[in-house]
């Protein structure tokens, strides 16, 4: 187990969530085509409120992570919303993911057997693929379309459209296939010499949790192991009633840890990564090339559309 160091709250937040939020510049994770969405009935209800249901499979975690039952839906962003999140500071990653979670607490609805259930039990890593297909409900016009400046290989420049057809995602190894539990949602991994160990990707609650966790101990001047961040949000399945003390509680059974155990664990955690890659696929010309996904006109861009001239006469 490594000494336990002082962190700074912003650098540990970036490391928790760097698997699928690309934060080091300009974050875009694609343009999603919302055809699919559109309700089979005109009398539909979810149309006459304005909500539209998310496939669970099409989802970078597949949905398999989610109770049997689950139904997410979305709406376009409400102007009150927009100008929250036009307020957003993108210095500042806190406050980045407040405001993205604040989009999807307006706009998302997640219900299980009829029963609602909160924003906070999607995962982590399927909430910028929601995010960006609440964005395509609220900006269908062509011009609005988020897009990338590339140069190829032979110094050639393009602009390209970020889709979702030009996605790369995270996947889980096959060798992990075999302890998954249909019933639980998880995976129930039975080792020699640790008995059987439950992990799955983290919900949105979770690392809630964990970030006012670290923000505070950074307040008091308090330190933390970071591998406890690195590992914690993987074995913990349920956000709700998850405590300060079941915090405390997890790092003092880890420095009970063997090394062992350590690195098992820590490597399972790597492998449950899911979401979407930094680098979308696209074919220019006659090759393909990795462009990294990211906006032209920074974050805000998401719901603060910077090409006005359409609306200029």
């Amino acid at each position: 187990m490594s000494e336990e160091t002082e962190i700074n709250i912003e650098e540990q937040y970036k490391n928790i969530v760097e698997s699928t939020e690309n934060l080091n510049g300009p974050v875009n994770l694609g343009s999603v085509n919302m055809d699919r969405y559109n309700p089979q009935k005109a009398q539909d209800a979810d149309l006459v409120l304005g909500y539209h249901d998310v496939p669970l499979v099409s989802l970078p975690s597949g949905g398999m992570f989610y109770q049997q039952g689950t139904k997410i839906s979305i709406r376009s962003a409400k102007v009150v919303e927009i100008r929250h999140f036009s307020t957003i500071d993108e210095n500042n990653i806190l406050d980045i993911d407040e405001k993205l979670n604040a989009i999807l607490e307006s706009c998302t609805r997640v219900t299980n057997d009829k029963k609602r259930m909160s924003y906070k039990d999607l995962l982590e890593e399927d909430r910028f693929y929601i995010i960006l297909s609440i964005r395509d409900l609220t900006f269908p016009e062509p011009e609005s379309n988020l897009s990338v400046e590339h140069k190829d290989k032979k110094g050639k420049k393009h602009v390209i459209e970020v889709k979702k057809d030009n996605f790369t995602y995270f996947k889980i190894p096959e060798t992990l296939d075999k302890y998954y539990s249909n019933e639980d949602r998880s995976f129930l991994i039975e080792t020699k010499s640790f008995g059987v160990i439950k992990m799955k990707p983290p919900t949105i609650g979770i690392m809630q949790r964990m970030t006012k966790y670290i923000k505070e101990k950074q307040e008091k001047g308090d330190s933390i192991d970071q591998s406890v961040l690195q590992i914690m949000p993987y074995v913990v399945c349920e956000w709700r009633g998850f405590q300060d003390t079941d915090i405390l509680k997890f790092e003092v059974e880890m420095n009970g840890w063997s090394n062992k155990k350590f690195n098992l664990v820590y490597k399972l955690a790597e492998q449950m990564k899911v979401g979407i890659k930094p680098d979308m696929s696209v074919q220019l010309g006659d090759d393909w090339e990795d462009v990294p996904i990211g906006f032209r006109d920074g974050i805000k861009s998401l719901f603060i559309i910077q090409d006005i001239s359409g609306e200029l006469l």
